[in-house]
């Protein structure tokens, strides 16, 4: 597995070198993106959003599935939060007043939007591994295959991750094949078994951020969630996920179908 790449800082504008990387690989990674401080306060809301959802027993928003788990004490935790930027004001706050995020428009080009009322939102993912794990990895997968199901052309998106946890490789997380985001749409469909395949690809790149980082993957590459190779305290790990898209503007609302790709992830383990 290839673990070494260069990493950069993101300022009011992208670099030739780091505009040039990511086109050619199709992912980035920014460090020192947040502050120690600024990462509390994201978990502090999450957990506050959590509250909420399991007191009110929330199965879905926007027609996506909510994904609870078992923390390492048997609390019931939400694991996967789905448009949490609604559901609270200090992360609709920041999709609006951060301008650092506009930067990463450029990397699509004209019609690029941040889509906090498309997709799935704002997503906010807790990963624990435990005794009872419900949310410790996700199979290959690629974005695209949304726009299929939905009969729509595929899109660019980009997934921009705010990461809130120190990784190194034991603790799993996200792993990405470079370069596949211009792949053909054969290879896009049939390369891997979506949500199913888990296993290690001699070409994966294991993304190994520190907290406060930012990363950004196309989301017409393959990539997985790995899960953690240690158990406990120390296998815990959380990211944001917000997409940028471009194309037509296609927001959910609180009567939207669940799509059938969010229920064949929910089959896969």
């Amino acid at each position: 597995m290839i673990n070494t790449y260069p990493v950069f800082t993101l300022s009011d504008a992208l670099t030739t070198e780091q505009t040039s990387f990511f086109n050619k690989n199709g992912f980035i990674h920014f460090k020192n993106f947040l502050k120690p401080e600024t990462v509390e306060l994201f978990i502090k809301a999450s957990q506050e959003v959590e509250k909420k959802w399991i007191e009110g027993d929330v199965k879905k928003v926007n027609g996506v599935p909510i994904k609870y788990g078992k923390d390492l004490d048997g609390k019931t935790i939400v694991q996967r939060f789905a448009f949490i930027n609604q559901h609270h004001p200090f992360f609709s706050g920041f999709l609006e007043e951060d301008t650092r995020l506009q930067v990463l428009l450029t990397l699509i080009g004209e019609g690029a939007r941040i889509g906090d009322k498309e997709k799935d939102g704002m997503v906010f993912n807790h990963y624990v591994y435990g005794p009872e794990s419900k949310f410790a990895r996700m199979g290959w997968h690629t974005d695209g295959l949304r726009d299929i199901f939905l009969g729509h052309k595929i899109s660019p998106m980009l997934n921009v991750g705010i990461h809130l946890s120190n990784l190194k490789p034991e603790n799993g997380g996200l792993r990405i094949i470079p370069g596949t985001h211009k792949q053909s749409l054969y290879n896009l469909l049939f390369r891997k078994r979506y949500f199913i395949d888990n296993n290690f690809d001699v070409k994966e790149v294991s993304i190994l951020p520190s907290a406060g980082d930012l990363t950004v993957h196309d989301g017409r590459l393959w990539h997985r969630v790995a899960q953690s190779t240690v158990a406990g305290e120390q296998s815990r790990r959380r990211v944001i996920y917000i997409p940028i898209i471009a194309g037509k503007y296609v927001p959910k609302h609180e009567k939207s179908a669940t799509p059938f790709y969010q229920r064949l992830a929910g089959l896969a383990k």
